[in-house]
C-alpha cells in the first residue's frame, strides 16, 4: 500500500512466488484433509472424537486463509462459513456431533481433495514453464557439447550451436509464458476454488434476511437515540442561548433612553449570544452532515479528514461526483473512525485510504503502517462502525496480523445519484 507502483517484472514475479505459495499450502491442505478424514474413519472406535476437533480446526484455518489470499490476491471475494460449532464446555462426543453437522465443514473438507488435484496442479502450471524454460535457456548452452547426440530440449534436438540458440529462445519463450501466465492463472485458481469454498446462495440470502431484521430493530434505536440526542443539544445549546439572548434584548429595550451607554453594552452582548448560538447550530449541523461532504463530495470530505489527520494520510479516490448523501455520510464516519483507531492504537506513522466505485459497490480501505493486532472485541468504535453500515447492508472486514499491516475494508450496495437529483 505505501510502496511505489510496481513494474510489470516485478508484479510478474510476485504472482509467481504466490503461485509458488499456494502450491506449498496445496501439500498443507491434502496432509490435513487426510487428518480430517483419518480422524472419521476413528470415530466409531472413539479415538476420532478427540481428534476431529483439533483437526476441523486447522482445516477451516487453511480454507479462510484461502479466502484471505483470493481476495487480496485477486479481488474474488468469497463469502466465508459460520464459526465451527467447537464449545470446549462440552464433551469431545459432543463437539463432534455438532462438527459433523455442520455443512459447511464438508464443504471445507470436499475443498481440502480436490484443491491438491485441480488448484495445485493450476498454480503449478506457470511454476513448471519457468522451471524448464530455465534449464532451456541457463543450462542448455553450456551442457549441449558434453551430451550425447540424444540430448533434446522439448522439441528441439540440441546437437550444434544453431539448436542450441534455438533452446535459448525456446527456454525465454516459456520462462515469458510462465511469467505472463502466473496473475491470470492465480484468478482462475481463485474462481475455481470459490463454489466449494464458498457458503451456498440460499445461506447467504438468509444471513442477509436476518441481518436486516436485526438491523432494522438497531436502526429504529438508533433514530430514537438522534433525535433525542439533536433534542437534547438543541435544549442545552442553542435553545438556552437564545432565550438568554431574547432576556437581553429585554433588559437593552428598557434602558435604552434612560442609558444608551448600557444598552450599546447589552446589545453587544446580543450579538456575542447571537454568534455563539449560531456557532452551535453550526456544530448540530457539522454532528449530522458535514457542510464539506455535502460541497465538496466523499473523495474530497476524506482528504480534508486526513489533513486533521495526526497520521501522514495518502488519499486514493476514483469516485464519482455524485454518491447518495446518507451512504456517503456513513462511509465518512467510518473512514474517519478507522483513521481516530489508526492513530490512538496502532504506534502507526503513515495510513493510506482508497475510495472505489465498481458494480454497485462503495468500497473504502483503510491500511495503516503500525503494529497491528488489532481486536474489535477490545472496544466500540468498529462495533459502532458496523452498526453504520449494517442500515446500508454494508459490511465491515478487518485483517490485523502481529506486526501489521492492519487493513479494514468497507463495503457498501450503492447505487449511484443522478447529477439531475443529487443534493451536490
Amino acid at each position: 500500500m505505501f510502496d511505489k507502483p510496481r513494474t510489470f517484472a516485478s508484479r510478474a514475479g510476485i504472482a509467481v512466488a504466490r503461485c509458488q505459495l499456494a502450491s506449498l499450502d496445496a501439500v498443507a491442505v491434502a496432509a490435513v484433509g487426510s487428518l480430517v478424514v483419518l480422524a472419521l474413519l476413528l470415530v466409531p472406535v472413539g479415538v476420532g472424537f478427540r481428534l476431529l476437533p483439533p483437526a476441523a480446526r486447522a482445516l477451516r484455518v487453511l480454507s479462510g486463509r484461502a479466502r484471505f489470499r483470493a481476495e487480496r490476491w485477486t479481488g474474488v471475494r468469497i463469502a466465508a462459513p459460520e464459526p465451527l460449532p467447537v464449545n470446549r464446555a462440552r464433551s469431545a462426543r459432543r463437539r463432534s456431533g455438532a462438527i459433523i453437522a455442520d455443512e459447511g465443514f464438508w464443504r471445507d473438507l470436499a475443498w481440502a481433495w480436490l484443491e491438491p488435484v485441480t488448484g495445485g496442479l493450476l498454480v503449478a502450471v506457470p511454476l513448471a514453464l519457468i522451471e524448464y524454460g530455465a534449464f532451456g535457456a541457463l543450462v542448455q548452452p553450456f551442457v549441449w557439447r558434453v551430451l550425447d547426440d540424444g540430448n533434446w530440449y522439448a522439441f528441439v534436438p540440441v546437437h550444434s550451436t544453431p539448436t542450441m540458440f534455438a533452446a535459448l529462445v525456446l527456454g525465454l519463450a516459456l520462462m515469458t509464458a510462465g511469467l505472463l501466465a502466473a496473475p491470470a492463472v492465480l484468478r482462475l485458481h481463485a474462481r475455481v476454488s470459490r463454489p466449494l469454498l464458498s457458503v451456498p446462495r440460499g445461506v447467504r440470502l438468509a444471513r442477509r434476511v436476518e441481518r436486516l431484521t436485526d438491523t432494522r430493530a438497531r436502526v429504529l434505536d438508533t433514530q430514537a437515540a438522534e433525535l433525542r440526542r439533536i433534542e437534547r443539544d438543541l435544549h442545552d445549546g442553542a435553545q438556552a442561548r437564545l432565550v438568554a439572548l431574547g432576556m437581553t434584548l429585554d433588559r437593552a429595550t428598557r434602558v435604552l433612553e434612560t442609558d444608551p451607554a448600557r444598552a450599546r453594552e447589552l446589545l453587544l452582548d446580543v450579538r456575542r449570544t447571537s454568534e455563539g448560538a449560531l456557532q452551535d447550530l453550526r456544530d448540530l449541523v457539522h454532528g449530522i452532515y458535514p457542510p464539506v461532504l455535502a460541497d465538496r463530495g466523499l473523495g474530497d470530505a476524506v482528504r480534508a479528514l486526513a489533513l486533521d489527520s495526526f497520521l501522514d494520510v495518502r488519499v486514493e479516490s476514483r469516485l464519482p461526483r455524485h454518491l447518495p448523501a446518507p451512504v456517503a455520510s456513513a462511509a465518512y464516519f467510518a473512514v474517519g473512525e478507522a483513521l481516530a483507531n489508526a492513530a490512538k492504537h496502532s504506534g502507526a506513522r503513515e495510513a493510506a485510504v482508497v475510495l472505489t466505485h465498481e458494480g454497485g459497490l462503495l468500497r473504502a480501505t483503510v491500511t495503516d503502517d503500525g503494529r497491528g493486532g488489532a481486536d474489535p472485541a477490545r472496544g466500540t468504535g468498529l462495533t459502532g462502525v458496523r452498526q453504520r453500515l449494517d442500515t446500508f447492508d454494508g459490511t465491515l472486514d478487518l485483517h490485523s496480523p502481529q506486526g501489521g499491516p492492519t487493513t479494514v475494508t468497507l463495503e457498501i450496495p450503492c447505487a449511484l445519484s443522478s447529477p439531475k437529483t443529487s443534493s451536490y
